[in-house]
């Protein structure tokens, strides 16, 4: 699944007229990106999820043939659902019981997705997620074995879950939105509000569930959520092609 449905209003006024997804970069849009970097790893059933612009979207896949794989629009036009009901509106597209990619469509990587996709298959995990240090202000908090056990705002002071301490224990990570999932959150997210954001749910289940981090090595990403770093995102794919 590509994360599509975002405002981009970090990106204004390049989105006022346009979707972040088809932000120009090296010539082509965030989202050819993306689902060139998934078709090269063996990624052929891809959905995408529309929010800002959704008839643009849909119109550039259908120009360039859904670039010869399987490409579904879940259509959230009427109701942006955050990544995790974003994630559950579309069980009904994985439905073979299968560990699934969500790729953020802003994000520029050289992740190895299939050494990702082994990994996540081998742990068993609930969810496995590429993390890196990174200088940020949220962190995600990690133990020695790479389990996930909370979250805190080093600006506030605030931890998820709220009771956390000693947090000086734990590996601080961020997150680089990408993530492998295993089908069973859908079982999960059952009985959950119809919006709500995915990394909220994966801390309220880190006492029960096994959630780990992934750590590549030589890891290079880029975040194209602002203005002042396309230029960069431009030598970074010409880099990392």
């Amino acid at each position: 699944m590509i994360f599509a449905a975002g405002l981009g209003t970090r990106l204004k006024p390049l989105t006022d007229n346009l979707p972040k997804a088809l932000i120009p970069i090296a010539g082509k849009p965030l989202l050819e990106h993306v689902i060139m970097k998934l078709k090269a790893s063996g990624f052929h059933e891809i959905i995408v999820n529309v929010h800002h612009f959704p008839e643009l979207i849909i119109e550039f896949l259908k120009e360039n043939n859904n670039f010869g794989i399987r490409i579904e629009v879940s259509d959230e036009s009427n109701l942006l659902l955050d990544t995790g009901g974003a994630i559950r509106k579309v069980k009904w597209f994985f439905d073979d019981k299968k560990p699934f990619l969500v790729h953020n469509v802003d994000i520029l990587s050289n992740v190895d997705l299939v050494e990702l996709y082994n990994q996540h298959l081998q742990v068993g995990s609930l969810a496995t997620l590429v993390v890196s240090k990174r200088d940020t202000f949220r962190y995600l908090l990690f133990n020695d074995d790479n389990r996930l056990c909370g979250w805190i705002n080093e600006k506030t002071g605030e931890t998820k879950p709220t009771d956390l301490s000693d947090t000086f224990r734990f590996n601080k990570l961020a997150f680089s939105g990408i993530q492998m999932l295993s089908p069973d959150v859908f079982d999960l997210m059952e009985t959950l509000d119809p919006k709500f954001p995915i990394m909220d749910f994966y801390l309220s289940n880190v006492q029960t569930q096994i959630i780990k981090g992934f750590i590549p090595t030589d890891f290079r990403m880029m975040d194209v959520g602002k203005l002042d770093v396309l230029e960069e995102a431009e030598r970074f794919v010409k880099k990392n092609p």
